[in-house]
């Protein structure tokens, strides 16, 4: 069968080979892959600049963000022939650490996790892929094929997750949520914010194009300028760009008691001059709290599809707006104006 792979650590080592149909030690539940969704740790990855090949292996299949259409499965498995399906990307580390023995293997503490397209175990950039039933979480028909937003959906569900445990640490009722970014991440994160009916403001730099559009029909506000302004009346800020100066500018600007999730990975390299004395003061003196949030366990993916049902359908087309068969992968490389989020689809729903 057809399967996307790279050589890990290699640029411009991607291409389509023949593989293997997969072992049944792999996973007792068959899953025809629809479609993968391409994001920036994907690209990293065929740059040569992340990722790691399985064990005794030197190429690694791609895709962590799927959608799927189940071919068979046990019957004590909770799943039957045609339903839809997302497969999960993380998966617990063999020793266990005590978060992965619980479920909590985003959490994982010793980094001996393993990650479907990403690390030492392949992803979901083929034809057809075998899975345990527990790595995957069933997603309504209705969804179709934007039911790849699962996987992105799930890092923000639990970003979510986190900031709602955080709040209660006292008397806590937000008003106002600042979402920094306006890619997939960001917008997810905003619907959810909507969901939440909190007032939402997103913060990004272009003007023109789809995304104002779409944060605006969520009945957010969307900014191009002004983020200490924003900041300084956002009880929650979710920031998913990495820009250093952005993550101090809102950290030295938030109100008493705020709650910040970074949700975006910088690229390093560059510096900025700041005041870190003055911020620390601040945070202690105004009970805020920063923290960090990346990947996701089973229970933010049912969260994530839960999310994605209570949406407007039409509105996440919009996001997952541009479709290219497997051959063409290569032309879901490369971002065109009008693209929020492109997707490699492998079969017909």
């Amino acid at each position: 069968m057809d399967a996307l792979t790279v050589r890990p650590g290699e640029a411009n080592s991607a291409w389509i080979e023949q593989i293997d149909e997969p072992a049944i030690e792999s996973g007792s539940v068959l899953v025809q892959t629809l479609a993968v969704g391409i994001c920036g740790t994907d690209l990293e990855i065929i740059a040569g600049e992340y990722g790691w090949a399985p064990p005794n292996r030197d190429r690694l299949v791609l895709g962590h963000e799927s959608i799927g259409r189940v071919l068979e499965a046990p019957a004590d498995s909770g799943l039957s022939a045609g339903d839809f399906v997302a497969g999960i990307v993380r998966h617990p580390d063999p020793v266990p650490c005590a978060n992965c023995a619980v479920g909590e293997w985003d959490m994982c503490r010793n980094g001996l996790y393993t990650e479907r397209g990403i690390k030492e175990i392949d992803g979901f950039c083929r034809e057809r892929y075998r899975s345990d039933p527990h790595f995957l979480v069933k997603a309504p028909a209705s969804l179709g094929i934007e039911g790849v937003l699962i996987e992105p959906t799930s890092v923000i569900a639990k970003a979510w997750d986190h900031i709602e445990r955080i709040g209660a640490r006292s008397v806590w009722k937000p008003k106002v949520v600042l979402i920094t970014g306006a890619g997939p991440i960001g917008l997810l994160a905003a619907m959810m914010g909507r969901q939440r009916e909190l007032e939402v403001h997103v913060l990004d730099i272009v003007t023109d194009g789809p995304k104002p559009g779409l944060v605006a029909d969520l009945g957010a506000q969307y900014h191009s300028t002004g983020i200490k302004e924003l900041a300084s009346k956002a009880d929650i800020v979710i920031e998913c760009t990495g820009i250093g100066q952005l993550v101090f500018d809102i950290l030295s600007s938030t109100p008493a008691g705020a709650i910040t999730c970074l949700a975006g990975i910088s690229s390093g390299g560059r510096t900025i001059s700041a005041d870190f004395g003055t911020l620390n003061k601040s945070m202690v003196l105004e009970n805020d709290v920063v923290f960090g949030s990346v990947n996701a366990n089973r229970r933010h993916y049912e969260m994530a599809v839960n999310a994605l049902a209570q949406a407007d359908h039409a509105w996440l087309q919009r996001i997952a707006n541009r479709r290219v068969p497997l051959q063409q992968w290569h032309d879901a490389t490369t971002r065109g104006p009008n693209d929020v989020k492109t997707l490699i689809q492998l079969a017909d729903l």
